[in-house]
């Protein structure tokens, strides 16, 4: 049986006000609750005998009965364009990535919600990494943490200049199969007592699990981006493998009920531009078909290479082409700004480092290998 002390990190208020009344207090006292957000969140504070509005005798109980741990940073590399990027340890062989983009009007962090995925999406590193495990509350929550800290957010025992304005569910893993830690973490987002962030400002990107989709409308609908990448079922089968299982068609149903219930009036649709793939005028024009349905912005993405992707970047006329066709056809579509890739911490090259269960690395490794050997005897003399 564990006997490791409950994690405040990752607390919401419900559990925080049912954690202080197992510790004693009146469970009519919620600006406990409030007051551990506060110190918590808002101050970058973990170290419970600086909680200086908490009564002594609590504050010795919670040094003796819970912690506040945030996974701690193994490496803290900056960008020349100012991108930053933390390698987070988060135990068991793993270590995860959040990156930090600062912009003249804002600042947003990308934010991590597994150790791999499981998905594998072939043009992204971390599905070539394989899965090891959802991250918890905390680990999630703790990302954000350790950012306003690193960032100098925490002046004190309040926030001072709010650096992390905005925050994407974009990092290694995909969110909806994490689904209710995701969710606990993004409302600890938006509380007003611990970060104050609103739905506008808080956006997760999946790859299509049209069922937690639906779940999310309800639970949490924050800002939505679909990661869609290719205008048809045939080529987003290879592209995007949960396509097979859940389709173009059936994504985009779950887009439009979604926009009922969303911050935003749109869905932002994601599409890593690839080199001789999915960047034709043809493919242009599917994809203004394709699209019909959804009130939409694309939102173009030259690719990012890494290491035995087998994919290249489109030439500069393709994108431009490419978004021409799109703008033509009344569809607002812009091309995102390659940030950090000189330290591998732009779209699709987060990778960090997995424990990986699935063995995908390996299986990928002896495929090639055998492929290599067959190619080798057919030129033989």
């Amino acid at each position: 049986m564990s006997t490791a002390l409950p994690n405040l990190l990752g607390f919401g208020r419900p559990e925080l006000a049912a954690f202080c009344a197992q510790l004693g207090e009146k469970p009519a006292r919620p600006f406990r609750a409030k007051q551990l957000l506060h110190w918590i969140h808002q101050a970058g504070i973990d170290d419970f005998a600086a909680m200086s509005d908490i009564s002594k005798a609590l504050r010795e109980r919670l040094v003796s009965e819970a912690v506040i741990r945030a996974p701690s940073v193994v490496r803290d590399t900056t960008a020349a364009d100012g991108t930053r990027k933390w390698l987070l340890d988060v135990g068991t062989g793993n270590a995860i990535e959040s990156v930090f983009i600062p912009e003249p009007n804002r600042g947003t962090l990308c934010i991590s919600s597994q150790a791999g995925c499981a998905l594998e999406c072939s043009f992204c590193a971390t599905g070539r990494q394989g899965f090891n495990r959802n991250l918890g509350v905390a680990e999630i929550i703790g990302q954000l943490w350790w950012a306003n800290k690193c960032l100098g957010s925490y002046q004190g025992d309040y926030v001072g200049e709010r650096k992390v304005s905005n925050v994407v569910m974009m990092g290694m893993g995909e969110p909806l199969a994490n689904f209710d830690n995701v969710v606990a973490a993004m409302r600890l987002m938006l509380d007003d007592d611990a970060y104050g962030l609103s739905r506008r400002r808080v956006t997760l990107s999946t790859s299509g699990l049209v069922p937690a989709l639906d779940r999310l409308r309800e639970a949490c609908p924050v800002a939505l981006a679909v990661s869609l990448h290719a205008p048809n079922d045939a080529l987003r089968n290879e592209l995007v493998p949960i396509n097979k299982k859940y389709p173009i068609r059936e994504l985009l149903a779950a887009c439009v009920r979604y926009v009922e219930k969303a911050p935003r009036d749109f869905v932002m649709f994601e599409y890593v531009l690839l080199d001789g793939v999915n960047d034709s005028l043809a493919q242009a024009r599917e994809l203004v078909e394709t699209v019909k349905p959804v009130p939409c912005k694309i939102n173009l993405i030259p690719f990012n290479p890494f290491a035995g992707s087998g994919y290249e970047r489109s030439k500069p006329d393709a994108v431009r082409r490419f978004q021409e066709v799109l703008l033509k056809a009344g569809l607002i579509a812009t091309t995102r700004k390659t940030r950090g890739d000189d330290i591998d911490a732009a779209c699709g090259q987060l990778a960090g480092q997995v424990a990986d269960k699935t063995r995908r690395a390996q299986r990928r490794g002896a495929r090639l290998a055998a492929e290599g050997a067959t190619a080798a005897l057919e030129l033989a003399p």
